[in-house]
């Protein structure tokens, strides 16, 4: 039979009995989704078998007729996967592209399968479907990236680098330390991805156009072919929520806020004025006319990418805010901002996970940064307190002795015995203990403190939090 589906009238759609003229073809064009919704084609047809499944159970369709619409369905993805089958945007969606094409090859008995469902809630069944096979995706590679930021900081679990606030020298931390901040966004990133699969994972199916059907329908078994949790309870509500994909891109867009953030600490650490780190030569770029320049341009890259999924975001949440229930062909703009915000999301993500391992740590250069900027002063603060100043004394006396080394170009642990006593005759030669760097991190040894110990113990607990994700595999059907 012929692969061609297309046509120049309306005879080909499935509502041409109410119309007496050809659709406009800008209209046409405009109005079709099928240049970006032909990328559920899989969930589609897995919906489509289960619901002929369910059709057979309840005696609507007979079993010859149940067989030969999976068959041709399974034929027809074959088609797809073969880059065979001829999309048309005349057939308007990948719904239509999809049955036309069954009832091409299978007859009469082909336009049997849309009894007791509507596109409404078959498009709604299908984003659903692609959505719980992309979140399981996004947490694979969000996982390899928590375990790459692992790896790295278990490496890097004595690795002395400032800590700053105001971006200005605080405290010694390790890098190590640092890193597991990182992980703990991540982590309740991933927290937020897997409830958010919670409320994909409902079936809107059987609710047809708006109201239900007539037909005997079996929703729970429907349901339990295509592994749903559970079936949408409201018809109306069932064809026209989409508040899961608005949960998604608020993930998303949390999820990026945390990737920009690491970005600008990577943007600032590789620079010739910090030179904390180097990155791998294959996430950088050169310049064109200045040969010693090398650009961090995948770190800035996603920093600005950032930018566009907090508006995919927004661009959802203005397309519902202003529909009545239940189903508008408003919601066609709905796929677009979710599919680019999936793709740029499993793009940045992966992008991180690569980029970790040939991050080069210059430990020296985060130690010499650690020295100056009087990083332990709350260490000598808390030494006189633990020997009998108060501390708004202390922070005084330690205010003063800081005046002095900015004055005198000498961090504190330079400083002899001698001079620090002149701001307290409390100060004793044990004093030089807790000025070192080493001291300084070491004595943080309490859970979320950056002493070493603490940080190895850590990444243990954050391998055990790592949350995993599973869809069922349709692919079977």
């Amino acid at each position: 039979m012929s692969n061609s589906n297309s046509s120049d009238t309306n005879t080909d759609k499935p509502w041409a009995g109410r119309f007496t003229s050809p659709t406009d073809a800008f209209v046409e064009a405009f109005t079709a989704s099928v240049g970006f919704d032909k990328r559920m084609y899989r969930q589609d047809i897995a919906g489509s078998i289960a619901h002929a499944k369910m059709l057979s159970l309840v005696g609507v369709l007979t079993d010859e007729e149940c067989e030969a619409i999976i068959e041709g369905l399974k034929d027809i993805r074959l088609e797809i996967e073969r880059d065979e089958f001829a999309w048309s945007t005349v057939l308007e969606d990948v719904h239509m592209n999809i049955e036309a094409r069954l009832t091409d090859r299978i007859g009469i008995t082909g336009k049997k399968l849309h009894t007791g469902r509507s596109r409404n809630d078959q498009v709604a069944t299908d984003i659903r479907l692609y959505m719980r096979d992309q979140i399981v995706e996004v947490n694979t590679v969000l996982t390899r990236l928590i375990t790459g930021l692992l790896e790295l900081a278990e490496k890097e679990a004595d690795t002395i680098m400032p800590g700053f606030t105001h971006l200005q020298t605080a405290q010694p931390v390790t890098f190590g330390h640092h890193l597991l901040a990182w992980c703990e966004m991540l982590l309740r990133d991933q927290g937020r991805l897997a409830d958010c699969q919670k409320r994909v994972d409902v079936m809107p199916l059987g609710a047809a156009a708006l109201a239900g059907t007539t037909y005997p329908i079996d929703r729970y078994y429907t349901a339990e072919l295509l592994g749903f949790g559970a079936v949408a309870e409201n018809s109306l509500d069932a064809v026209s929520d989409r508040d899961f994909a608005i949960e998604f891109l608020a993930f998303a867009s949390t999820l990026m806020m945390h990737l920009s953030r690491f970005s600008e600490e990577l943007i600032l650490w590789s620079s010739a004025q910090f030179d904390f780190v180097d990155l791998g030569d294959s996430f950088c770029t050169g310049s064109s006319i200045m040969p010693q320049k090398k650009n961090p341009d995948v770190p800035e890259l996603v920093r600005g990418k950032t930018g566009r999924i907090y508006g995919h975001l927004i661009s959802l949440l203005t397309l519902m805010k202003g529909q009545p229930l239940a189903y508008n062909k408003d919601n066609q703009e709905d796929k677009e901002p979710l599919f680019d915000t999936i793709d740029n999301v499993k793009g940045c993500l992966r992008l991180y996970a690569d980029m970790m391992p040939q991050i080069e740590v210059k430990r020296d250069n985060m130690r010499e940064a650690a020295r100056s900027g009087f990083s332990t002063a709350t260490d000598l603060a808390d030494y006189l307190v633990r020997n009998g100043v108060a501390f708004r004394d202390a922070h005084e006396i330690v205010g003063k002795a800081v005046r002095y080394g900015v004055d005198n170009k000498k961090d504190l642990s330079e400083m002899s015995l001698e001079e620090l006593q002149q701001f307290s005759d409390v100060i004793e030669a044990g004093v030089f203990e807790v000025l070192t760097l080493e001291g300084s991190v070491a004595a943080r040894d309490h859970i979320g403190g950056t002493a070493p110990k603490q940080v190895r113990a850590a990444i243990k607990r954050v391998a055990d939090r790592i949350i995993s994700i599973t869809a069922p595999d349709l692919s079977t059907l």
